[in-house]
């Protein structure tokens, strides 16, 4: 097992990165164990960091792909990396949002399982990145500030219920993992963390019958939050007329009174199903 030794020169955050650093190992080691990743396994690592997951992981699983926008830590996480003897991490110096995932696909035999402490500010893009190319994921073990990950956990009533929850729980069984302390971090954050599971192998049972107009009515039902699913879905979607909504709406059961945070994916579904058929939407 190689050593863990950091480098003898030192790191400053960045705070325009968003960078707060894991910096408790016992925290590490229950992440890497609840991921469950195996000796065969290549694992993408978005945003490494000092290497405090990138470490430990590598010493479990066959190979780490790890994709870090910060060019000073790609040359900081290199050093410690040599220092601790692990030759089976490739350092990708990339931005994950502007990185064609495609190229990332090289690099796995199969789907992609990923891991990775994301910055608050690149959350619900990387999300979004993983819901645009679901057959290409495998099981995902991110940690996300808490607000965010209670999104993706939420359930219809729920005030932390939105358009994200339903985008990514249509692609992928979500469940928390871990809550982790905001003193484990270093600068410490103003919240707390939650580690949560997105396992793609395993998504929502029903599908869409059109996923991109799906996609445009959960959307559309979550643009102003305060209004009636009725109202929201006239001002979001004006190509549909106020009598083909209410009619589809009706059909579906649906009380145009409601707000969208009250129906859950089934209904959702049902509706966007009503609306292409009533509106005939081309693939």
């Amino acid at each position: 097992m190689g050593t863990s030794s950091e480098t003898s020169r030192p790191f400053r955050p960045k705070k325009r990165l968003g960078q707060n650093f894991l910096v408790d190992p016992a925290i590490s080691e229950k992440i890497i164990s609840l991921s469950g990743f195996s000796p065969e396994d290549t694992v993408l690592e978005i945003g490494p960091g000092k290497g405090a997951l990138t470490l430990p992981l590598a010493e479990r699983v066959k190979r780490v792909v790890a994709v870090e926008k910060d060019g000073q830590l790609v040359d900081w996480l290199t050093e410690r990396l040599e220092r601790a003897g692990l030759n089976n991490v490739t350092l990708l110096h990339e931005d994950i949002l502007k990185l064609d995932w495609k190229l990332l696909r090289k690099h796995f035999e199969a789907r992609i399982s990923i891991i990775g402490n994301l910055p608050y500010n690149i959350s619900s893009p990387v999300l979004m990145k993983m819901c645009q190319n679901p057959l290409w994921m495998g099981r995902a073990v991110l940690m996300f500030q808490k607000e965010v990950a209670q999104r993706l956990t939420a359930v219809s009533g729920n005030k932390a219920y939105g358009a994200l929850t339903l985008l990514v729980q249509y692609h992928a069984k979500v469940f928390s993992l871990l809550k982790v302390q905001k003193g484990s971090f270093f600068p410490v954050p103003k919240v707390d963390s939650m580690v949560v599971s997105l396992d793609f192998e395993t998504p929502y049972p029903q599908r869409a019958v059109h996923e991109a107009f799906f996609i445009k009515v959960v959307k559309g039902a979550f643009a102003h939050r305060r209004k009636t699913i009725l109202n929201s879905l006239k001002g979001a979607m004006p190509d549909q007329t106020p009598e083909a909504l209410l009619t589809a709406l009706t059909a579906c059961g649906i009380d145009s009174g409601k707000r969208a945070e009250v129906l859950d994916m089934g209904d959702f579904l049902r509706l966007s199903a009503e609306l292409t058929i009533d509106n005939r939407v081309s693939e």
